[in-house]
């Protein structure tokens, strides 16, 4: 039992009052073993405590009587033991350190630590005495183990007035042994390179170590007392001080515990991690808290670092994966922002050179930063107020131009990135204006800002706005660079395109043609894809559709050669099968250095010797006359027309594909099919009917089908198919050609056969005057009848067999002179001496356009006369003969 002072109450209670309890927490009585005895003037133990019983294993009942000297101290030091206690007796004090025996095992009998009084037993009884173990047993036990005790004896008297004595011993391996974990605690705490603070249950500083004190000032003793209220601000104060009450109240330590404050006499923000457990006194009871600290700002700061670093690199390969995907412009523009925003900062804008978009290279202003500016993106991840400033109220779309002081401006006109200072009252609190620069060239300007409690920018930042700027900048130039290459290859196309609706004898026409759009989903590389209607003579047409493999200006360049080939190989009135030969020659001579030359030369020689560039390409050649409504194909590797017939399915025609042009070696054939009236011919290119999604065959079902009600105008017809099939999937260009025969009726056609004699001459001009009046057109018959006339005798004179006359009235007149000759007539100028030869040249003079052309069994002459009141009538008769002399 120990007593503790009471505090005075409120009672009045007197100090002298006292609280009885076991054992007084963290007593020093728990860790040293502390014993007495007295000694009569015998110099015999008359008083054993309980404490000596444990301390040195003997019972009182034994030790009561016993000599000190004789059972505690070792033999030899016996006899200065006993002048010791003859002086201590003779009433002088004495104390020092005396070496003992104590019970083997080093204390109590069950063999429990000597140096330790907590718990230890009294020794057993034995037969020779009631509580001990015997005065055998204790001399026995006492001569096993040598130790040291610090004796402290005090001369007492007894109640008849004689000497005696009061001995305290204590053990002295215990007391090294706090001395020691003294000593040792002493330098943890002290010498400690972490800060380290020892609360009590009140959480008040009771002990604090230099490292503590040097980081927040004074001396160590200055800083008992205090609460973490002194140290950090109120709201981490109070949550600081929530864990302490958590740790002290359940005992389970908390590591890691992020704390921030400041320091005295700095202003900046520190960061530690802490360590708390409870701390316990010798009975297990809790009497505070221990706090481990360690400064990691620096660590802090190096993991922010890093963490900036690794968001930096996953941004740039974010950016590089998602920019510069499309073509577009604006498109590009965006993906920019869509990354930046909000990984990077809170708001974006992405403004462009007016002037650059339009395609002018150098806009004006564009040196000083002062040149029109359109907004095309703006992102925001806070709300849709403006980017900065209540002035900065720029849509997008819209154009605009940055004062010439401004951040921006000079950012412009540097190319370099500048700060945008933040106004009073504004949303934003840090802004950068960078520029985006591109091959040394300024496109336009991209600005980024953070709002009002996010990081501002550092220089980390800067150079990130940079790179991604000018990653941005290269996407949008060649976006630029790409959207003005196509525009133009673009209108090549179309100009090597026939302008407006082409119009056919015979024939209603509607076309339509789609660029594709692959690249971007808007404006993609323009394709080979052409169609032509090609007037021939005798009210023929020629229709053709075809398809250069490839994309870009070469393949446009390519189909605008095939086609001028074309054109001009359907003016000698060849064939069919005939043109896509001689267009295939062409075609391997696209890529040769010598022409169509060397690529004959190239067919003859071994494969691997040709080096030159492919071209390739495929064609269908339809020709129609529409006086018989037969119509003539040639397919070079093309997908087949689709004819339609009245009141019939539409079915593909059976033509032979042959090889696609500019693979040569193989001769084309060709069909014949009679077009009933009314029917529908549908010429087309594979981008129509084939596409990722849609192969070959199942497109032409499509279109097949596409075309089950052909009755509908032909413009309806058109845009039906496009609607119908998969038209917009941007993967190639698509042209469409439909044609629905109108055949020249019977009495359109006037159509003789002549004998060979001088008399045909004359009858061919009643035969025509006589047509030309049923038909309206006495105005032209005079001339008529000249130029027939003049025909009629060529063919007398220098052709053979019979002759045959034919007059067309569509929307030209045209005659023609059929014999069976093959010699072909040629123009040439009749001198001035000359008596004939002038003919052809008046021929020449008098109609709107004549010619000749090979026929089966001979050739054919004709002329063509344009109706009255047309533009392009027919010279006069008397200032044309004058010409000729």
């Amino acid at each position: 039992m120990s007593e503790i002072p009471a505090r005075v109450g409120s009672d009045g209670r007197s100090a002298r009052d006292v609280v009885w309890q076991r054992e007084a927490p963290g007593s020093l009585y728990e860790y040293v073993d502390v014993a007495s005895f007295s000694v009569g003037p015998d110099g015999l133990v008359d008083q054993w405590s309980l404490r000596a019983e444990r301390l040195f294993g003997i019972g009182g009942s034994d030790a009561v009587g016993m000599d000190p000297i004789e059972v505690l101290v070792d033999p030899a030091l016996r006899p200065s033991g006993r002048r010791k206690m003859a002086e201590i007796l003779d009433g002088r004090e004495w104390t020092g350190v005396v070496p003992v025996l104590l019970p083997s095992g080093g204390g109590s009998p069950d063999g429990r630590d000597a140096g330790s009084g907590r718990g230890r037993p009294v020794g057993r009884a034995t037969p020779g005495g009631s509580g001990g173990v015997g005065r055998e047993g204790a001399s026995a036990a006492v001569r096993a183990t040598r130790g040291f005790a610090e004796v402290y004896v005090m001369p007492t008297r007894t109640r008849d007035g004689e000497r005696a004595a009061v001995c305290v011993v204590v053990d002295v391996r215990a007391l090294r042994s706090v001395e020691a974990d003294l000593a040792a605690s002493g330098a943890v705490f002290d010498q400690s390179p972490f800060g380290f603070l020892l609360l009590d249950a009140e959480l008040r500083v009771r002990r604090a170590n230099r490292q503590f004190a040097s980081v927040f000032g004074g001396d160590p003793e200055d800083h008992t007392g205090r609460q973490v209220h002194d140290y950090l601000s109120p709201g981490e104060a109070d949550r600081v001080a929530a864990t302490l009450r958590g740790v002290l109240e359940t005992g389970e330590a908390v590591t890691d515990l992020h704390v921030t404050g400041f320091v005295p006499d700095s202003e900046e923000r520190r960061h530690w991690s802490v360590n708390l457990y409870r701390v316990h006194s010798g009975s297990g009871h809790p009497i505070g808290v221990a706090w481990l600290g360690t400064d990691v700002t620096a660590r802090r700061a190096a993991a922010r670092e890093a963490a900036t670093a690794r968001r930096n690199l996953a941004l740039l390969n974010e950016a590089g994966a998602r920019i510069g995907n499309s073509l577009d412009l604006e498109v590009t523009a965006r993906q920019l922002l869509d990354v930046a925003v909000p990984v990077f900062c809170d708001l974006a804008t992405v403004d462009l050179y007016q002037g650059l978009l339009a395609g002018d290279e150098a806009p004006r202003g564009f040196a000083d930063g002062s040149a029109e500016l359109r907004r095309v993106a703006y992102a925001s991840a806070v709300s849709e107020a403006p980017l900065q400033g209540s002035a900065d109220r720029v849509g997008v779309g819209a154009v605009h131009r940055y004062a010439f002081n401004s951040p921006c401006a000079e950012a412009l006109r540097t190319a370099r990135p500048r700060a945008v200072p933040a106004e009073e009252g504004d949303l934003v609190q840090s802004a950068l204006a960078v520029p985006m620069v591109a091959h040394d060239t300024v496109v336009g300007l991209v600005r980024f800002a953070r709002v009002k409690g996010s990081e501002p920018f550092g220089d980390r930042d800067r150079d990130m706005a940079v790179e991604l700027a000018s990653r941005a900048a290269v996407c949008i130039d060649n976006a630029r660079l790409y959207r003005r290459e196509h525009e133009r290859a673009l209108i090549l196309q179309r100009s090597l395109l026939p302008p407006g609706d082409p119009e056919a004898s015979g024939l209603d026409i509607a076309c339509r043609y789609l660029p594709g759009n692959a690249a971007t989903g808007r404006t993609g590389e323009v394709g080979g894809d052409w169609f032509d209607v090609i007037e021939l003579p005798g009210h023929r047409t020629a229709l053709v559709v075809g398809d250069v493999m490839g994309r870009g200006l070469r393949a446009a360049v390519a189909m605008g050669e095939l086609r001028t080939a074309v054109r001009t190989l359907a003016q000698l009135d060849l064939e069919p099968a005939d043109v896509l030969g001689r267009l295939d020659e062409i075609a391997r001579g696209l890529g040769a250095p010598g022409g169509v030359q060397q690529a004959g030369r190239a067919a003859r020689r071994p494969r691997e010797a040709d080096l030159s560039e492919v071209y390739l390409a495929t064609c269908v050649y339809a020709v129609y006359d529409a006086v018989t409504r037969r119509c003539t194909f040639a397919n070079a590797g093309h997908p087949p027309p689709v004819l339609v017939e009245p009141g019939e399915p539409a079915l593909m025609l059976d033509v032979p594909p042959g090889m696609p042009l500019g693979v040569g070696g193989e001769p084309f054939e060709e069909v014949e099919v009679e077009l009933p009236e009314g029917a529908l011919l549908a010429l087309y290119t594979d981008g129509l009917v084939e596409s990722r999604d849609h192969p070959l065959d199942e497109g032409l079902q499509a279109f097949v089908g596409a075309l089950g009600d052909p009755d509908r105008p032909l413009e309806d017809v058109c845009d039906h198919v496009l609607n119908t099939l998969d038209s917009h999937h941007g993967e190639d260009d698509i042209a469409l050609l439909m044609a629905r025969v109108r055949g020249l009726p019977a009495e359109s056609v006037g159509d003789w056969t002549l004998p060979r004699e001088p008399r045909s001459v004359g009858r061919a001009r009643a035969h025509a005057r006589e047509r030309l009046r049923s038909w309206g057109l006495e105005s032209l018959a005079d001339t008529t009848e000249l130029l027939v006339s003049e025909l009629v005798t060529n063919a007398l004179r220098y052709g053979e067999g019979d002759i045959g006359l034919r007059l067309l009235l569509d929307r030209t007149l045209v005659c023609e002179v059929w014999d069976s000759g093959l010699v072909q007539p040629r123009r040439r100028r009749a001198r001035d001496t000359d008596e004939g030869g002038r003919g052809l040249q008046l021929v020449g003079m008098l109609s709107a356009a004549w010619g000749s052309r090979r026929a089966r069994g001979g050739k054919t002459v004709w002329f063509e006369l344009s109706p009255p009141g047309d533009d392009a009538g027919t010279a006069d008769q008397a200032e044309a003969l004058l010409g000729l002399f």
